[in-house]
C-alpha cells in the first residue's frame, strides 16, 4: 500500500489539560523546553519534528465535537515514547527535577530498556533505550 503525502507527518499533538499553568510549568521543568506559542488557553512546545500543544480542557470540546473530552480518572489510553541513549541517566535527571517515575528502568524482552512517568493530567511518557 502506498503512503500518502500526509500520512507520515504528525506535526502537532494536542493534550487537553485541567490546569494550563500547572501543566506548562511541568513541561518547562521536565523537558527544559521553551514555549514557542501561547495564549490564554494554550501553550505549545517544540519537540523537534512534532509540537506538543497543551490546551485548557475547557476549550477542547469545540475542537472535537461531537466526541467527548475524556477525564483523567478514565486512565491512560496512550503513551508517548522518546528514544534516548541512556535511560538510567535520563531517570536520574528527572529525579533531580522532582519527576516521579511510574516504573524504574526495566530491561524489556524486546530489546529495550524503558521507564515512564505521567504529567499532571495523566499523559504517560516513556523513555526507551535500544539495547
Amino acid at each position: 500500500m502506498a503512503t500518502t503525502d500526509w500520512a507520515n507527518k504528525i506535526t502537532e499533538i494536542t493534550l487537553f489539560v485541567e490546569d494550563l499553568h500547572r501543566s506548562k510549568a511541568f513541561y518547562q521543568e521536565t523537558f527544559k523546553l521553551a514555549i514557542i506559542y501561547e495564549d490564554v488557553s494554550c501553550a505549545v512546545f517544540d519537540f523537534g519534528n512534532t509540537s506538543i500543544n497543551l490546551l485548557q480542557q475547557s476549550d477542547a470540546r469545540e475542537l472535537i465535537e461531537p466526541a467527548q473530552v475524556g477525564r483523567r480518572s478514565d486512565g491512560a489510553r496512550f503513551q508517548f515514547t522518546i528514544q534516548v541513549s541512556d535511560v538510567d541517566g535520563v531517570c536520574d535527571e528527572l529525579e533531580v527535577r522532582g519527576v516521579k517515575l511510574l516504573n524504574e528502568p526495566i530491561t524489556r524482552p524486546w530489546g529495550r530498556r524503558t521507564a515512564c512517568f505521567a504529567d499532571p493530567d495523566g499523559h504517560v511518557w516513556e523513555f526507551a533505550q535500544v539495547l
